[in-house]
């Protein structure tokens, strides 16, 4: 038992995992390390080479045009034609080789950012798959919503332009240095380095104001999301409570924040101090530039060049306004997609566990239960036995336990004491893919994927029209089915909408059917039913009852009786177990189940009256 509980201590546990998973390192060390990873990840090097590059390429094309603008204005003041018609066709030259090269740039980038988006959308949603159970039940859906659509899409824009436009930013920056540096007198360099010490140090504190800010936007998407999901989902209830407006005011208190926050990060944007020292840079730089000329050190032309690369330092300033908050932006998102990303899960797919076909024999031991991050004992001390192709009945008032206890037994969720055999092997050491495979369950309230009626009978395996039709023949599906309009290709919208409660649990009878289980869970599966249909598959579950273990949760004394063994829940313990007359005979628990169920007596019970 210490075994099977220590057995998967040494690695990240997951139901589901990508056969090949490049990031699960970075993911445990941040979102920045997570984001590189993602960018340098395969053939992306190859991209941010030829962007590098372009970027380079663009910006010192620029600078370099600035100067012979220069040249060419001292030129023409001095009446050289000839030279002007050189500088001239070099700036036709420059002037189509700089938009060439941004051209590639802006290509090569878009092409990474797309990469980034679909390679981290793809390990969010695998590891969603791969959470067990306990995690969804925590997880608003609204919310998972948010962050895998628009966080991960924040993280396209990471890429580009984000980051794209800042390589572009300090190319823009650093390469009219240089040129300023070699090409005109040494003090006119000054101007841009203390401007651009200035705009570093006010960017660093713009930064670091932004961080908390765009924390609170993605959160309060977040919010929004999960509020309209939850209203939407829910739309009956709002209507027939006649609750619009209070579900209104809920979303519009949300809205407000979002909104909130979003003047927040505008008053940081609107005392962006650079902008300034743009400004004061230029004057000062044309007045020191003018003072030179009046000493003979610089001449019109060399004026022109300067104030031209001194232009070129706008681009990073006024771009560094919405660009760094992207960023942040983006780092918040990341920071949500890690979040999630990284809760432990308790489930392991498990791939080298056994994988053998099961007789269905089944055996709690001492078996307890309570939810993760609770204290509560759902189940306590549960020990049964059932030898395969028995049929058990699991009955017992609400909240006794019944289908906590089922679900453990697909590993749902994990037992917290004891353990669970299935031919006298702990479930745990199963491969979790053939462990499932072999175990069909059927809810009371029935899930169906908006596919066409086909697909959902068929889900997850490769069936012909026959072995479908067959199947919903068995589960007395067929005659409503072939009366829709397009048949078993008919679209039956989210959820199922399109069909009635009944219909819905048919069509998940007729998918167990066609699953042929080893073990099956019916779970209230004919609740929606009326008398006449269920009349009309009785017998046909009796046939799928045949050569499988089955657990059936249910109150309907035709279904409990045929049951090998019944197990009477109460507060999640064992109260009784036996036969149908066993337990009315013994069990005062069971008898008030069906005092209460079908208004008699205790003694019409025992005389046989009922039952």
């Amino acid at each position: 038992m210490k075994k099977a509980d220590n057995l998967y201590s040494d690695h990240q546990l997951a139901e589901f995992k990508l056969e090949k998973d490049s990031f699960q390192k970075s993911r445990k060390k941040g979102a920045r390390r997570w984001i590189l990873a993602h960018i340098f990840y395969g053939s992306n090097k190859l991209f941010i080479i030829v962007v590098l590059f372009t970027t380079i390429i663009a910006s010192v094309l620029a600078s370099l045009l600035s100067v012979i603008i220069g040249n060419a204005v001292e030129e023409f003041l001095n009446a050289n034609i000839s030279s002007l018609m050189f500088f001239t066709l070099i700036i036709l030259i420059l002037g189509l080789l700089t938009p060439i090269f941004r051209l590639v740039n802006y290509m090569q980038r878009e092409l990474l950012a797309q990469r980034l988006e679909r390679d981290s959308r793809k390990e969010f949603y695998a590891n969603l798959l791969g959470k067990s159970q306990s995690f969804h039940d925590k997880q608003k859906i609204g919310e998972l919503m948010a962050r895998a659509t628009d966080d991960v899409r924040m993280l396209n824009f990471l890429m580009s332009p984000a980051i794209s436009l800042i390589l572009e930013s300090f190319t823009s920056l650093i390469i009219p240095l240089f040129f300023i540096l070699f090409l005109y007198p040494l003090q006119l360099i000054i101007e841009p380095v203390v401007f651009t010490i200035l705009f570093l140090i006010n960017l660093r504190s713009y930064n670091r104001k932004l961080s908390p800010i765009t924390g609170k936007l993605r959160m309060n998407f977040g919010m929004i999301n999960s509020t309209l999901n939850e209203t939407l989902s829910g739309i009956e209830v709002v209507k027939g409570s006649i609750k619009e407006d209070h579900e209104y005011k809920r979303y519009e208190r949300f809205a407000q924040d979002y909104r909130d926050a979003f003047i927040e990060q505008g008053k940081v944007q609107a005392k962006y101090y650079p902008i300034l020292f743009l400004a004061l840079t230029i004057t000062i730089g044309f007045t020191h530039s003018l003072i030179l000329y009046s000493e003979g050190l610089i001449n019109i032309g060399q004026i022109i060049s300067y104030l031209g690369l001194l232009g070129l330092l706008r681009f990073p300033t006024f771009i560094s306004i919405f660009v760094f908050a992207i960023i942040k932006l983006a780092g918040s998102s990341a920071k949500r997609l890690l979040e999630l990303m990284n809760k432990k899960s308790e489930i392991d797919e498990n791939i080298k566990g056994k994988t053998k076909i099961v007789q269905g024999a089944i055996k709690f031991e001492n078996v307890s239960f309570k939810y993760p991050g609770t204290d509560n004992e759902v189940l306590n001390d549960i020990s049964f036995e059932v030898k395969p192709g028995q049929t058990v009945a699991i009955v017992g008032t609400t909240g006794s336990g019944k289908t906590t206890l089922t679900k453990l037994i697909s590993r749902l969720y994990d037992v917290s004491q004891g353990r669970i055999l299935v031919d006298d092997i702990d479930i745990r050491n199963y491969a979790l893919k053939s462990l499932r495979a072999q175990i069909s369950y059927i809810e009371q309230d029935v899930f169906l994927f908006s596919f066409s009626v086909f697909d959902n009978i068929a889900f997850g395996r490769v069936s012909s029209l026959d072995e479908v039709k067959q199947a919903a023949i068995q589960a007395q599906a067929d005659d409503f089915i072939s009366k829709l309009p397009n048949g078993y290709n008919s679209e039956i919208g989210e959820r199922g909408v399109q069909l009635s409660g009944g219909e819905r649990q048919r069509v998940a009878i007729a998918r167990a059917f066609l699953s042929n289980p080893r073990i099956l869970i019916l779970d209230d599966s004919t609740s929606a039913i009326d008398s006449n249909t269920e009349d009309k598959i009785q017998q046909a579950i009796k046939n799928i009852l045949v050569n499988r273990t089955t657990f059936l949760i249910t109150h309907r004394l035709s279904q409990i009786r045929w049951a090998d063994l019944i197990i009477v829940l109460k507060n999640g313990r064992i109260e009784a177990k036996g036969t149908h007359w066993e337990l009315i005979k013994e069990s005062e628990e069971y008898r008030k189940i069906f005092v209460k169920k079908f208004d008699l007596d205790e003694e019409q019970l025992l005389r046989g009256e009922i039952g």
